[in-house]
């Protein structure tokens, strides 16, 4: 079995090696990333693996079919990148609908309390011998209510930190988790409560059509002055702009970004010595209250681990036993399934 593997760092060869040599899985590994323009390197293996930043559209799809491809194995939970109504009937889609939660949880609880404490700040000052405690006033977290927009495992494990930390929680999801809610330190409310009530919002949830841009200009005016965005799920989540435009005038009082909506042109590479041509992006960036990380709250040891073994098993799974519970779009169901959803 041949694999070509697009978009590949450093840190992704070790496990994929691993679990790779253990199954027969052969992996080619290409530091471009999978587009037009790329995917003919993809003939003449039986299936490719991509990540988020991957354009997999409906030419791509068309080509890797004429090629001969039949599997795209995507190594993440997301899959907005990937044309799903295209590939229905023509290619099978298999992904990780979860690695290691506490990964991407800790990672958000980790940007809130830098910001909130102004440890980056600090951390700049005292390397220059600046002890001064100038600006550097924060507020605790006991007692604030936090809204977390989607409460699936990583939504959940993010819920029970901010629980320790002594925080409210009010909870969205179109899906609501089965008792969850405690009526007291956790509750299930409407998104319009969740905006007007919480100090801070963390977004755990899927890019969708409900969900694009469901922090945008009509919800941020719902929000509280001051309130603090984290976003460690989908830039598209997050109307920029908008954004930008709330931190100007005071309506946000922070905002903690491990993605962005335009981060394919930018995340996971360094332009260090270049001129970032994304205004909006180097406008946050210039902000004392924003902290940008690099779509790094999945790196860890254990969630790299996690989703190199589902991927190889994935692939096993696929082409030994011609299933994988892992499929997003069933080659083998109706149209109906697809346009209702049922397929992915």
């Amino acid at each position: 079995m041949k694999i070509a593997f697009f978009d590949t760092k450093p840190y992704d060869k070790p496990s994929f090696e691993k679990f790779g040599a253990e199954k027969g899985i052969k992996f080619k590994y290409y530091e471009t990333k999978l587009n037009e323009d790329t995917v003919d390197l993809a003939n003449g293996y039986d299936g490719v693996c991509v990540f988020v930043n991957d354009t997999v559209n409906a030419k791509v799809i068309d080509r890797l079919c004429e090629m001969g491809v039949k599997v795209i194995a995507l190594r993440c939970a997301g899959f907005n990148n990937v044309d799903m109504k295209h590939a229905y009937g023509r290619i099978h889609v298999l992904r990780v609908p979860a690695y290691s939660p506490y990964a991407v949880a800790e990672h958000a609880m980790a940007m809130l309390l830098t910001s909130i404490r102004r440890i980056h700040k600090a951390y700049i000052r005292t390397r220059d011998f600046n002890f001064s405690l100038a600006g550097m006033t924060g507020f605790d977290l006991y007692g604030k209510t936090v809204g977390v927009i989607g409460t699936g495992r990583i939504g959940r494990v993010f819920i029970d930190i901010c629980r320790g930390f002594g925080m409210k929680v009010l909870a969205y999801d179109k899906y609501p988790a089965e008792g969850l809610d405690n009526g007291d330190t956790v509750r299930y409310v409407t998104l319009d409560e969740l905006f007007e009530n919480s100090d801070i919002i963390s977004l755990h949830c899927p890019l969708t059509e409900d969900t694009y841009h469901i922090i945008g200009e009509d919800t941020l005016a719902k929000c509280k002055k001051g309130v603090v965005i984290i976003n460690t799920s989908r830039g598209a989540l997050v109307d920029a702009e908008t954004l930008l435009a709330g931190i100007k005038s005071r309506k946000v009082g922070a905002a903690c970004l491990d993605v962005y909506e335009e981060e394919s042109d930018f995340f996971f590479e360094d332009f260090s010595g270049h001129i970032i041509e994304d205004d909006i992006l180097a406008r946050l960036i210039s902000m004392p209250n924003v902290i940008v990380t690099s779509h790094q709250a999945f790196l860890t040891e254990e969630a790299l681990y996690n989703i190199a073994e589902t991927t190889v098993n994935n692939l096993v799974g696929f082409f030994e036993n011609s299933q994988c519970p892992n499929e997003l779009c069933y080659r083998s169901g109706t149209a109906e399934d697809c346009k209702s959803g049922k397929c992915f």
